[in-house]
């Protein structure tokens, strides 16, 4: 018997992340995840990160570090969103 009707398991996850509305969170904390990968170094004096409306909030503990990621602000955005694939944020926030 040969099945004509399948279904990849991507499509079957995206369809029921989708339905229980959880793939923007999923996003989100990929976002998170990264920060480490794509900072490198500078990620340590990082205190907390979360996301609230598509904009990147992050508590730093050194305020050199604050001005330095400051000016590379436009190229967090483009790498974060280039890691998850999509446009998950528009902006980064430094505290």
């Amino acid at each position: 018997m040969k099945r004509t009707n399948t279904v990849s398991i991507a499509q079957i996850l995206d369809e029921v992340l989708g339905e229980y509305k959880i793939i923007g969170r999923l996003k989100e904390s990929r976002i998170i995840a990264a920060w480490p990968e794509v900072l490198g170094s500078l990620a340590k004096p990082t205190d907390k990160l979360y996301i609230k409306n598509k904009v990147l909030f992050v508590s730093l503990s050194s305020s050199v570090v604050r001005n330095e990621l400051s000016m590379m602000r436009s190229t967090l955005v483009r790498c974060l969103n280039e890691k998850v694939g999509e446009e998950v944020i528009t902006d980064v926030v430094f505290r």
